[in-house]
């Protein structure tokens, strides 16, 4: 049967990157209190292309994820670049995992908890056999407007914020890790579940710590110059304004560590 990707390209230009995305996949991800957490992950993953081949072939991407165990973590996703490379015959090979995960969060006065989902990423890349990885996720958070509570004589304008982080790591890092890094950064975390004593806790103590996004993104990068595990970072808060229709945002990266 003719292999009708094998047959030379009318346009001979190298492909950086072709394959499949949008694969939905229960996935197995390390939850640093429970040991593991089961989630749903939408998986995008490709190859790089020569410039003498017509087109790849996309069967045996899933042939690859069928074959893989299901289990994300630091060396199983390295096993999984490489499969993919060999399968595939080619010089680089790229997988990323988008998903949610969950972390139960307690009311601050009342001990009710529940479940918070945060959007997860984890991206692997094999490059002339060099590896790299990147952990990300965004956090919402709830944050007061220090100008706003300045100048008003009752209250301030409140809204919630996401934090978006995304780090190139050397060796395992805990999800959890860059979590409470965002949620320690805005006047307050969310929260799922809040009681009446909890929700008066949370406005009272968000009012004492009022925060830009300015401020809010100065916080989150001074942390994460102090992870070792960290190559690089990009951090981005978004405010969804209250009182204005439209947000107000700050990015600080990517920015390398320097060692």
């Amino acid at each position: 049967m003719l292999d009708v990707q094998n047959t030379p390209a009318k346009i001979p230009l190298r492909i950086d990157k072709v394959g499949v995305k949008n694969l939905k996949l229960p996935l197995t991800v390390q939850d640093k209190n429970k040991g593991i957490q089961h989630t749903t992950a939408q998986v995008d993953i490709s190859v790089d292309l020569p410039k003498e081949f017509k087109g790849t072939h996309m069967s045996r991407f899933l042939e690859v994820l069928s074959q893989w165990q299901g289990t994300l973590h630091y060396d199983s996703l390295k096993q999984l670049l490489w499969d993919l490379k060999g399968k595939l015959r080619a010089k680089d090979a790229h997988v990323l995992f988008t998903f949610p995960y969950f972390l139960s969060q307690k009311a601050p006065q009342s001990g009710q908890d529940f479940l918070l989902d945060f959007l997860a990423q984890v991206e692997g890349s094999l490059i002339d056999d060099r590896l790299t990885f990147t952990l990300g996720v965004e956090v919402p958070v709830f944050t007061v407007c220090p100008c706003s509570l300045a100048i008003s004589e009752k209250g301030a304008h409140s809204q919630r914020a996401v934090i978006k982080i995304s780090a190139g790591i050397k060796e395992f890092l805990w999800l959890e890790d860059l979590i409470f890094i965002a949620q320690k950064a805005g006047s307050s975390p969310v929260y799922p579940l809040l009681k009446r004593e909890d929700e008066k806790e949370v406005t009272e103590k968000a009012f004492d710590n009022p925060m830009f996004v300015e401020d809010v993104v100065r916080k989150v990068a001074r942390e994460l110059d102090k992870l070792d595990k960290i190559l690089w970072y990009k951090v981005e808060v978004e405010s969804f304004e209250s009182i204005h229709n439209h947000s107000a945002y700050a990015i600080i990266g990517p920015k390398n560590k320097e060692f």
